[in-house]
């Protein structure tokens, strides 16, 4: 007989799947129904948006796991880090298709008139590499390294974070605020653990 605990386990990753889906979901549906002036802009200010906060919550994973003992959450790691690396990409994608077209040259043009997409595409070239070993082969084949590579998360974070920064208006800034605390309460934390 399948036990409860098995049953909560079992259905652990497939809710957080669901759940990690419902922000894109919730978009599409808002512009299916004409709720935007601009669609593409709210499509793409949510996807960039929710990268950035799913990056958050998977650094949240380890305090979690040390604050109260959930060895369980572990697992939900590599998920989370997989879901802000999709909504980077639909945040590149929707950009380069529907702000420059595919434009070579208006790609080059924007990144250097506009230093947050520069930030912004150093972001997400950083984060290829960690959603590309983010598996069980890559682990074992990079040993050390591994850990090492996908240490570079929080200077990502960082630097996504800025790049969120850059592009509000003055009025908009409470939310990036708020992430900054965070990610130094995180930081903080981390850098104390590696002095202990």
């Amino acid at each position: 007989m399948i036990g409860r605990n098995q049953i909560i386990k079992g259905m652990l990753k497939p809710t957080v799947f669901l759940v990690c889906l419902l922000p894109l979901a919730q978009v599409l549906l808002a512009v299916s129904q004409n709720q935007f002036a601009n669609p593409v802009e709210a499509i793409l200010q949510s996807s960039g948006e929710w990268a950035l906060r799913l990056l958050m919550v998977t650094l949240f994973v380890t305090p979690l796991q040390f604050w109260f003992n959930w060895a369980w959450i572990a697992r939900l790691r590599r998920m989370l880090g997989l879901f802000a690396f999709f909504y980077a990409c639909l945040h590149l994608l929707i950009w380069l298709a529907l702000e420059q077209e595919f434009s070579g040259s208006a790609v080059v043009a924007a990144l250097l008139e506009k230093p947050f997409i520069t930030v912004g595409m150093v972001v997400f070239t950083g984060l290829l590499p960690l959603a590309v070993t983010s598996n069980r082969f890559a682990v074992r084949k990079l040993g050390r390294r591994w850990k090492a590579l996908h240490q570079w998360v929080y200077p990502l974070t960082v630097l996504a974070l800025v790049h969120l920064t850059w592009q509000v208006k003055g009025s908009d800034l409470l939310e990036p605020v708020i992430y900054l605390v965070v990610l130094i309460g995180l930081l903080v934390w981390r850098f104390s653990r590696v002095l202990k």
